[in-house]
């Protein structure tokens, strides 16, 4: 499922009804190692990394595929560390769209 959802492309959505419930959640988060559901309702995972250097070539990466996918996450950058956060504001929730960039950040994460 993980690569599956890595192939998805995000779409607009605006409205609660693209809301994931919690148990649609529960499920796509099962394909992602380490992501969990923050108890504030975000999608999140810290990666870590060796150096400076290479956690902003990561956070660069991500900035990038964001940019391609209009799904911008919240993140949390410091010596060799990084925190994603998501969540869709147009749903007030999670979406797909959140599971779909975390599929594409765990590919690439794992190269």
């Amino acid at each position: 499922m993980l690569t599956e959802l890595a192939l998805e492309h995000c779409r607009p959505l605006r409205g609660s009804e693209h809301a994931l419930d919690p148990a649609q959640a529960l499920a796509l988060l099962t394909d992602l190692p380490g992501w969990q559901i923050a108890e504030a309702g975000l999608l999140q995972k810290e990666f870590t990394f060796a150096s400076y250097a290479a956690t902003l070539l990561f956070v660069n990466t991500v900035a990038g595929l964001a940019e391609r996918e209009n799904h911008h996450p919240d993140l949390e950058v410091g010596y060799g560390r990084v925190k994603i956060s998501y969540s869709t504001h147009d749903v007030a929730g999670l979406s797909r769209n959140d599971f779909i960039c975390a599929a594409k950040i765990e590919a690439l994460a794992r190269i």
